[in-house]
């Protein structure tokens, strides 16, 4: 059994890994996070589909998956990304796909579009920047009325199986999904009312995994 200051330590010491993954070797990005998940991460970035609408503006969308699936539902769909190895990624995934490419380069802190432009704001597993008040505060701000951001911060590995058991605690270690599933904090909470949201959580079942999904509507 680890404790929980070993368990911190790991995490620190995966920071820098996360950050190369994202950017210098973003080109692994989906066989990393295939394996780690069983090959059920894109099944999890899909479960945001049914909870959006109108226009959707995706932040940190990646490798591209979520706005190919948006387009092939004829979503109008935007995306926004600090990673300038994930933007040709995800553009070259658009143009293969022959799907409509609104990709920009930019940071959710700041975010380039004028207010009250979108319908829906999606982050599929984000760092933690999406929850920094600043984020939320522009992120509001480019909501329509009772427009709804929609966060899928985690997933659960539930099966039982040696391999799903081995890849449930590295996903616990490593910090992308302490304990058992659960769902929003009070001081989460506390987080997303402040910033003006009225705020609710599900939890999404999968075959052998749990996804969270937080729904943020715009007061």
């Amino acid at each position: 059994m680890i404790d929980s200051a070993t368990m911190r330590l790991i995490q620190v010491l995966l920071r820098p890994i996360f950050y190369l993954l994202y950017h210098q070797f973003a080109w692994t990005y989906d066989l990393v996070a295939a394996l780690v998940s069983l090959g059920r991460w894109q099944e999890w970035v899909r479960s945001a589909l049914p909870f959006l609408s109108g226009r959707v503006l995706e932040i940190g969308f990646g490798p591209g998956h979520l706005q190919a699936s948006l387009n092939e539902k004829n979503i109008p769909t935007f995306g926004l990304d600090e990673s300038p190895q994930m933007v040709r990624i995800a553009t070259g995934r658009l143009r293969k796909n022959r799907a409509i490419n609104h990709l920009i380069r930019g940071y959710a802190q700041n975010i380039p579009f004028t207010g009250e432009t979108f319908n829906s704001v999606v982050a599929t597993f984000p760092a933690d920047y999406i929850f920094d008040p600043q984020t939320l505060n522009e992120i509001r701000r480019v909501l329509l009325p009772a427009g709804q951001m929609v966060i899928i911060p985690t997933a659960w590995i539930t099966g039982g199986h040696l391999l799903e058991r081995l890849a449930a605690w590295v996903f616990r270690v490593s910090g992308e999904a302490p304990g058992k599933p659960h769902g929003l904090s009070s001081a989460m909470k506390a987080r997303f009312v402040h910033a003006g949201f009225e705020v609710r959580s599900e939890m999404v079942k999968k075959k052998g995994s749990q996804v969270l999904v937080i729904l943020a509507k715009k007061k």
